[in-house]
């Protein structure tokens, strides 16, 4: 028995290879599948199930490329309807695999159909979960996604209470937890930053696993503190209901060099967003006019959903060299499956046409503390929440909203006003600023963040350990 966890940090998502006798599993598979295939086929083994443990909504998943390329049977928990051909399994369904078992524990609550998949190896020992969003470590699904739910987030949050404690507690304490994600996602509140764990151990220290905490208690902690989802979730969740194009055919369609007069006409044409996915650094220094930067280096699928609305929206690239077909495969991890090629020869070949560049006036914490000493800016913080009530500059001149939010925050800035923006370390900022920038707005970005600007002798709110909010 085999058993792999292939995880990607951009998402924080684990699939899983499991292999046993020659036959093959792949349980929450990425978009890009010929990785699953060529594996098999190095092990000369073949892929006979692909396990979702529910409708993703942080990423599209890759369950119909595969059995497209596989022949393998989607294999959905109880509940799920799809617009393409599953097996949807019955509660405790088990099935063979080599000379090893999966058994169906039907565990509702991050969404209905949410199932944990039990690993039962060849002596018959129950040996691990992949337990998808339902449990984490350190932390549960939030249960707030349902698609097209008549059920409260408050229902849903009662479902996983029993899913856990009907399903998972029971299990022995030695059985391995594989789950879907680790630190980063936005699947859960305070996820670890171990992707493998077990389940004693989460028994012991995940709140939401207390032997004693009533059904009321666990709804009332689940859902507190919980952010809105990201607006792309709902979207990809669809898309992993309904279908969506080949990967290989959005690939080809994005993988396209342009010369800067193709790409300056197609951007015209098409009403295209010009996406720069370079290091903020440079974007700073030389731009297309109205380009927007979401740099490779973060996290670029991430910021891309919660940003960029129109899963359907054209989009240009500018990327380093040797990226580009990088960048079009993160993109489409999470829906983005518009983008119309990208500029050959990057920003240089761009400005050897003789074509108009911008840039972004940055400035280090010192130079900041100077100025906004003399002649008073507001400055934007666009940190998250937490980040924000842990540890801010003080003053009336500060104004908050994060990031994920400034689509929402429009109306509360204004166009004759010259605006200081920082994050954390300087990656979100430059985001931030390129976004308002291309609104016609006047920034200025604090290069190295609230990280530099604490080294300045600037009035700070006291610190908040961010454990303790």
């Amino acid at each position: 028995m085999k058993i792999e966890q292939i995880y990607t940090g951009c998402l924080a998502q684990g699939a899983y290879y499991i292999e046993s006798e020659g036959e093959v599993a792949i349980i929450d598979p990425l978009r890009e599948t010929q990785q699953y295939v060529d594996k098999a086929k190095k092990e000369n083994a073949e892929i006979k199930y692909i396990f979702e443990t529910h409708f993703h909504a942080d990423f599209v998943s890759g369950h119909l490329d595969l059995a497209r390329k596989t022949g393998a049977t989607i294999v959905y928990g109880p509940g799920a309807k799809t617009n393409y051909d599953i097996h949807e399994a019955k509660d405790n369904e088990v099935f063979e695999l080599g000379n090893i078992r999966i058994k169906v524990l039907h565990t509702p609550g991050h969404t209905l159909e949410s199932s944990t998949y039990l690993l039962i190896d060849e002596n018959g020992k129950e040996y691990a979960i992949f337990s998808g969003d339902t449990l984490f470590l350190g932390d549960v699904g939030r249960p707030d996604l349902a698609i097209k739910s008549d059920l409260t987030k408050e229902d849903l949050a009662g479902m996983l209470y029993d899913s856990l404690r009907n399903k998972i507690m029971p299990l022995p304490d030695d059985v391995i937890v594989y789950p879907a994600h680790g630190a980063g996602s936005a699947c859960g509140k305070n996820l670890s930053k171990e992707t493998v764990g077990v389940l004693g151990e989460q028994k012991k220290t995940n709140y939401a696993l207390r032997a004693d905490m009533t059904r009321e208690e666990f709804v009332k902690e689940v859902l507190e503190g919980i952010a809105p989802p990201p607006q792309y979730f709902a979207k990809n969740a669809m898309m992993n209901k309904s279908g969506y194009d080949e990967f290989e055919t959005v690939l080809k369609k994005g993988n396209n060099p342009l010369d800067p007069e193709t790409f300056e006409a197609l951007a015209n044409q098409e009403g295209a967003l010009v996406l720069d996915v370079r290091n903020e650094l440079d974007f700073v220094k030389a731009h297309i006019p109205n380009s927007i930067f979401i740099g490779l280096h973060g996290s670029f699928a991430p910021w891309v959903g919660a940003l960029i609305t129109d899963l359907k929206q054209p989009l240009l690239l500018i990327t380093p060299k040797g990226k580009e077909q990088e960048a079009v495969t993160r993109l489409s991890r999470v829906g983005y499956d518009n983008t119309l090629g990208y500029l050959d020869g990057g920003i240089e070949a761009w400005q050897n046409a003789g074509k108009e560049i911008e840039q972004i006036e940055s400035i280090s914490a010192d130079e900041y503390a100077r100025r906004i000493k003399d002649k008073v800016n507001t400055t934007l913080d666009v940190r998250r929440d937490g980040e924000y009530v842990s540890e801010h500059l003080e003053g009336e001149h500060i104004q908050h909203f994060a990031l994920d939010y400034i689509n929402d925050n429009m109306n509360t800035i204004h166009k004759n006003e010259t605006y200081y923006v920082h994050c954390a370390g300087g990656y979100r900022s430059v985001i931030a600023a390129s976004i308002l920038k291309a609104r016609g707005f006047d920034v200025i970005d604090i290069a190295g963040g609230f990280a530099s600007l604490k080294n300045t002798d600037l009035p700070r709110s006291n610190y908040v350990c961010p454990t303790t909010l």
